[in-house]
């Protein structure tokens, strides 16, 4: 009965974990459509959906822009300054303006921010849950991962997110890209997975198989001799 309890437990475990990375690419896939389809807004009242493409006109805080430490962008080391950005209705955004190249310097990075009034577009991210963080967040202009609350200004920001610049002054090198594994890297886990389980299950039955044989009486040859 152990037999059988282990292997059909890694069967069921490797049909598990199939089903469950099918059905990932399918959400993924869904993910991408949404992003592709995303609409183009003009400065939006309500909250944007994942992956919108905002048109925003305004002015930069430069005085509060934080830097995103410890981003790579074609084999470089470098920060992505984060500047908040008043629109003209008064609305405070945040804006993530590209890559910025420091090399291994800790030296406090500096950035030029556009003056007056300027127009932006870029793809919108919506806030979600962070990986956690062991230590402050914080340390100096530098942050160790984007959260609004980095920032203590008079007015709240508008939505919880912020803009991936793409086009408008003050963008630099684009570095960002969805976070995604792609659908048929899931499809190929998928696979894996159930690959595994037709083995164990082979394994399972061929070696049950032998114990079987190994255990009937009638199958162990006599050790008497022939009168």
């Amino acid at each position: 009965m152990g037999w059988w309890g282990f292997w059909s437990c890694l069967v069921v475990l490797g049909l598990t974990l199939g089903l469950w990375q099918w059905e990932r690419a399918a959400d993924k896939r869904d993910y991408l459509a949404r992003l592709a389809a995303a609409p183009r807004i003009e400065s939006p009242a309500s909250a944007p959906p994942e992956g919108a493409q905002l048109a925003l006109e305004g002015e930069y805080l430069a005085e509060e822009t934080l830097f995103l430490d410890n981003r790579t962008h074609e084999g470089r080391l470098g920060v992505a300054p984060l500047t908040p950005f008043r629109d003209v209705q008064g609305r405070l955004w945040l804006v993530q303006r590209g890559f910025l190249p420091t090399g291994p310097s800790r030296a406090a990075p500096s950035v030029e921010t556009p003056e007056g009034t300027v127009a932006l577009e870029g793809r919108w991210q919506t806030a979600g849950e962070a990986a956690p963080l062991f230590g402050p967040n914080r340390e100096g202009i530098r942050l160790q991962r984007i959260d609004l609350a980095a920032w203590n200004l008079a007015s709240a920001f508008a939505h919880p997110g912020w803009l991936h610049l793409e086009q408008g002054p003050g963008h630099l090198e684009s570095w960002w890209q969805p976070s995604v594994v792609p659908p048929e890297r899931h499809l190929g886990y998928a696979l894996q997975w159930w690959g595994l389980a037709l083995a164990a299950l082979v394994v399972m039955l061929v070696g049950g198989r032998r114990q079987a044989r190994r255990l009937d009486p009638t199958s162990i040859p006599s050790k008497e001799t022939p009168r």
